[in-house]
């Protein structure tokens, strides 16, 4: 394990890290001392980086290859899965959980609990190469113990409810309000998460409709 100088690690005996795990990687944008503080019982697999200047709570996990950037602030409990990369600025909440190949843009927002699926993107520039865009980059917020589908796109400045659910594959263009069901390209309100079919009746469902159709041949 590579730990910088400036890397402060609470309870270090605690710490599970492989061997290629980097603590404090040196952030170019950071002048002046900026250590990377990090919580206690971390558990870090092969090829993550933590950058310096960021500051993770205790029960931190990550998968294989997790890029945490500089100046960004994360919960305890947080969980990110392989692949995935947590750009320099953004707030993380406890307990969110960032499944594998996710890209959390830069000032990206993600409240208490929320979850993303595999290969959600956050993004935070309006009109990419064009400086005055780049100046005011904002990532969107994700409000707490939102679920946000597999392969998910996520607009800047975009707001997404507390609770809210947004189907897979869907592009968020416009905010959504709390506690909704939204999806498609763009995302749409379809209903309200409360109204959703149990999801044991719907697997039950499912699995007799299989079974009507393996009848019907």
């Amino acid at each position: 394990m590579n730990v910088h100088p400036d890397a402060v690690v609470a309870g270090a005996e605690e710490l599970r890290a492989d061997p290629d795990v980097v603590l404090g990687y040196p952030a170019d944008r950071l002048t002046g001392p900026a250590p990377l503080r990090l919580g206690r019982r971390a558990r870090l697999r092969s090829g993550t980086v933590l950058y310096a200047g960021s500051s993770i709570g205790d029960d931190f996990s990550t998968g294989h290859h997790v890029v945490v950037r500089e100046a960004s602030t994360i919960g305890h409990g947080v969980s990110i899965w392989s692949g995935s990369v947590v750009d320099y600025g953004c707030v993380i909440g406890d307990g969110v959980k960032i499944h594998a190949n996710c890209y959390v843009a830069q000032y990206t927002e993600l409240a208490d609990g929320a979850f993303l699926a595999p290969g959600v993107v956050c993004t935070n520039d309006l009109y990419p190469g064009d400086a005055r865009s780049g100046a005011l980059m904002t990532g969107p917020r994700i409000g707490a113990h939102a679920q946000i589908g597999g392969g998910v796109t996520i607009l800047p400045f975009v707001e997404i409810g507390a609770g809210t659910l947004v189907g897979a594959g869907s592009v968020v263009t416009h905010d959504l309000p709390a506690g909704v069901v939204a999806y498609g390209v763009p995302a749409r309100v379809v209903g309200r998460v409360d109204d959703l079919l149990d999801a044991e009746l719907r697997l039950r469902a499912r699995y007799e409709e299989r079974q009507r159709a393996a009848c019907r041949t």
